[in-house]
């Protein structure tokens, strides 16, 4: 075993040694949490296997309007097969649904509603300059759901 003369050195040794241990602990505790059967049915299976699919549909009135002119989206929320048996279907809740616009190939939230499963919405927007403006409307994972996200549409917007 090595010493050390000066005890300033020993002292910073042993934190280093200290800081090194905490963020190996650190390092494996995510891990470790990963791990552990949290939400498991019994099977092991994680909660997040038994999000049940969504499909999103949505369509335009119109695809070509004026600048200010309103534009009616209408769309449905149909729950598909869960992935597992799940004690709940979540009928009553009202899941979230966003309308998102691709700017520079990134999308970017409009608005947003919400949507029982199995139910229908609908929307109006307007757009304030001339452009072809690419949508979709995006369902978010939730406790419940997986997400899922419409086909992507045009509006022409003269």
């Amino acid at each position: 075993m090595r010493t050390t003369k000066n005890p300033a050195q020993h002292r910073i040794r042993r934190s280093l040694v200290a800081l090194l241990a905490g963020c190996a602990l650190l390092a494996t505790a995510p891990g470790a949490a990963l791990a552990a059967p949290v939400g498991t049915d019994g099977t092991g299976t994680h909660s997040i296997a038994g999000k049940k699919k969504v499909k999103v549909d949505a369509k335009l009135d119109k695809s070509k309007v004026k600048v200010n002119e309103k534009v009616k989206l209408k769309g449905k929320l149909d729950v598909q097969a869960p992935l597992r048996a799940s004690g709940t279907d979540g009928v009553t809740s009202l899941e979230p649904l966003v309308v998102q616009r691709l700017v520079a190939g990134v999308w970017v939230d409009l608005t947003s509603t919400s949507c029982r499963p199995n139910g229908s919405y609908q929307l109006k927007l307007s757009f304030q300059v001339q452009a072809e403006i690419k949508l979709r409307v995006y369902h978010p994972e939730t406790t419940l759901y997986a997400s899922a996200t419409s086909s992507v549409f045009s509006l022409l917007v003269i």
